[in-house]
């Protein structure tokens, strides 16, 4: 007995490179471990290769002087500091962000929805547009909007005249430029107070149409109290808000609110060529919806116009979103492509960082950051509405 015991212990399927779990261990142990050296041996690489060439590394040089300006949305000059230079960058970036994640939101929910229109030149318009934009790089539709749009208007001199007060010109758009009074910030307070009184009215007739089926036009009533609260308190504080107004001289046009072409053309470019992926997401969204969805919703009398914004798009959101998450970090990332017509985003303004100062790898770090910060707070934000739109399971 003893000596089957032993045989049976000394067999190799009991050795320890057999056991699958202690395998397992070793394997990831190895990674680890190869992982980290590759890392070390390249940094210690990098640092050998920058003391060389006598650039010193770390980020002590975001404090000195920049020594160069690029028009930004934040005042910049040649003394601002190479820290504040790419904060003005990260901000023009988020701006130009944000506005083409709104126009693509936008028109990609018009043109999803014209691609299941029964008209059908309406129809046909949506999918030629969309097949158009879905098929050509991005780049190339900025390139369209700045060398093929806005650089064919007319010059300085015979600027177009919309209004007293706008003009559009080959060198951007003029307008008047809000300038906020010492009051401003009571009408603010009062625009907030107002969204709250009006989220709590909604709510309220929410809870008491649950309980008793009777509807009550919170919309309206929340509009309501938002334009009177704010526009009683800014007529009551005087002059909280004043403009002021570009005026044409005979060379230029100063004074005002400029929408320069580079940033004209990337976001209008972005949104535009965004939009035609995102109305692909919604008529997909609006497609798997049942149709016995919209056969209900009709035979209890609604309008079309009514089954499509009360049953079938709040359904439809429950596919549209995670995808749509895609799209808004594809817009965010695509935003670096403005170096292309000089747009001082994160990219282009560390690119004028990094030349002077040789710190490639910092600057790189920097861009990493952002991005991948920026596309972590999306993804947050998006899975938060996702889960709070889901299915709730009894």
């Amino acid at each position: 007995m003893a000596v089957a015991d032993a045989g049976r212990i000394s067999s190799p399927r009991d050795r320890w490179y057999n056991n699958p779990t202690v395998r397992s261990i070793a394997v990831q142990i190895i990674l680890i471990v190869a992982v980290v050296g590759t890392i070390a041996w390249f940094a210690n690489n990098t640092v050998t290769n920058l003391r060389e060439r006598g650039i010193a590394s770390g980020f002590d040089f975001l404090g000195k002087r920049a020594g160069f300006d690029m028009t930004t949305f934040l005042n910049t000059n040649s003394e601002s500091t190479y820290g504040y230079m790419l904060l003005a960058g990260l901000v023009d970036t988020i701006i130009v962000a944000i506005l083409a994640i709104a126009i693509a939101t936008v028109l990609g929910l018009v043109v999803g929805i014209a691609r299941l229109s029964s008209n059908w030149l309406i129809r046909t318009i949506a999918t030629v547009y969309v097949e158009f934009f879905r098929n050509i790089p991005p780049l190339i539709v900025i390139l369209f909007w700045y060398l093929g749009v806005l650089a064919t208007l007319p010059n300085i001199r015979d600027a177009i005249q919309i209004g007293p007060d706008f003009s559009l010109s080959n060198r951007g758009i003029f307008m008047p430029r809000p300038v906020l009074g010492p009051n401003f910030h009571i009408v603010i307070i009062a625009f907030v107070l107002s969204l709250v009184i009006a989220w709590a009215v909604r709510r309220w007739a929410h809870a008491r149409r649950m309980a008793t089926g009777q509807g009550f036009p919170s919309g309206w009533v929340g509009l309501g109290i938002v334009v009177v609260l704010t526009g009683g308190v800014f007529l009551a504080t005087g002059d909280p808000l004043t403009f002021e107004l570009p005026v044409k001289t005979r060379f230029n046009i100063v004074g005002g609110w400029t929408v320069t072409p580079e940033f004209a053309s990337l976001f209008l470019a972005l949104g535009v060529y965004t939009a035609s992926f995102i109305a692909e997401i919604v008529r997909s969204g609006i497609m798997a919806v049942s149709q016995g969805q919209t056969e209900a919703a009709r035979a209890l009398g609604l309008r079309d116009g009514l089954v499509l914004r009360l049953v079938v798009l709040p359904q439809a959101l429950r596919v549209i979103i995670p995808p749509l998450a895609s799209e808004y970090l594809n817009i965010t990332k695509n935003t670096s492509l403005a170096v292309a017509v000089g747009y001082a985003d994160l990219v282009a303004v560390g690119n004028n960082v990094l030349n002077p100062t040789g710190q490639s790898i910092e600057v790189v770090a920097v861009w990493m950051a952002f991005y991948l910060g920026l596309s972590i707070i999306i993804s947050l934000a998006m899975n938060w509405f996702n889960a709070r739109i889901a299915l709730t399971e009894r």
